[in-house]
């Protein structure tokens, strides 16, 4: 079945070109933000300590209709002129603010940094390193930390020794993500030619694109840990989380995935789908939230094949004896 008769999704949406004649800094630093001004502090100062200027970055905040603080208030006590803020009309959900934030980036190298995230010191340094080495790189990137609401270090993502010199295999990302949008940087000339986010993908939008600009462009990743990505109960992947919709997600995008690559094992990615649904439903379950765990259970049940579904059935049912 195909990706589109399956109506899973939709093409990219088009990104015109910077106009002609517009100044064009290096970097473009958008932040989308949606009420989360609470870390944005923390997210403006690691990029305005590194800042080079004006005539060498834009740096912009991209509102989707916060409702629960004000981060233009916030931009202007921080940035005093320096940070350009831009509200939406209206709220449209991730995603379309991710596009919203690449249609208004000017710079050649496009880094869209959540308003929760932050990147470490020498992260830009880094990338410019990064693109001496592979210059005609469209995905250029570093590894990130994964840090709680206080900024504790919960995880640190994985080397990926295969792209630490440049290439275009995507497969790292094919069964994780295992690069966060804080560490990631594209090429606005690749996202011209081949198009913006994915809105129908909710959750794994980003590793669709990733694996389209590294396989199409090509890609460099740092084994340098320079970002951090926060992690907390009422950020967009914890809700997600919460309804098992992240699991629905990423079977959309294993279609997209199988179409794209022959290497892709649709059997193993249904497997992972299967074990992410059967892990969040335990670990809703172990917290007593026994609605979040219930609709995990549900997704379990819809992308486990039929085998891994009978093997966890018996084990459910033959626990108790040797409990016993």
């Amino acid at each position: 079945m195909s990706v589109e008769s399956a109506g899973n999704v939709i093409l990219p949406p088009p990104i015109a070109p910077v106009p002609a004649g517009a100044s064009r800094p290096l970097w473009s630093v958008m932040i989308p933000t949606y009420n989360c001004a609470k870390y944005l502090r923390q997210t403006l100062d690691s990029v305005m300590s590194q800042d080079p200027g004006p005539e060498q970055m834009q740096i912009e905040v991209v509102d989707d209709c916060s409702t629960g603080d004000n981060p233009e208030a916030l931009i202007k006590e921080i940035g005093k002129g320096r940070i350009a803020f831009y509200r939406k009309p209206q709220n449209e959900g991730a995603i379309a603010n991710f596009n919203t934030c690449i249609q208004r980036s000017r710079g050649y190298l496009l880094h869209i940094l959540h308003g929760d995230d932050y990147v470490l010191p020498g992260f830009y340094s880094e990338i410019l390193r990064l693109r001496e080495i592979f210059p005609e790189a469209s995905f250029l990137g570093c590894r990130n930390f994964g840090v709680d609401e206080d900024g504790v270090i919960g995880f640190v993502s994985p080397r990926i020794a295969e792209l630490e010199q440049g290439g275009r295999s995507a497969a790292a990302f094919y069964y994780s993500t295992v690069l966060q949008f804080c560490g990631v940087v594209v090429c606005r000339m690749f996202l011209e030619k081949n198009g913006g986010f994915l809105p129908a993908l909710v959750h794994t939008a980003d590793c669709e694109m990733w694996t389209r600009a590294i396989s199409q462009g090509g890609g460099i990743v740092s084994s340098k840990v320079l970002s951090a990505y926060r992690v907390f109960p009422a950020n967009d992947t914890s809700k997600l989380m919460r309804a098992g919709e992240n699991i629905r997600d990423l079977t959309r995008l294993n279609l997209i995935l199988e179409e794209r690559f022959p290497d892709f094992s649709p059997m193993r990615a249904r497997l992972r789908a299967a074990l992410m649904a059967r892990s969040q439903a335990r670990f809703f379950a172990k917290r007593q939230d026994s609605t979040a765990s219930n609709q995990n259970a549900t997704v379990w049940r819809e992308v486990a094949p039929f085998s891994a579904r009978v093997k966890e059935t018996l084990k459910d049912h033959l626990r108790p004896w040797f409990r016993s």
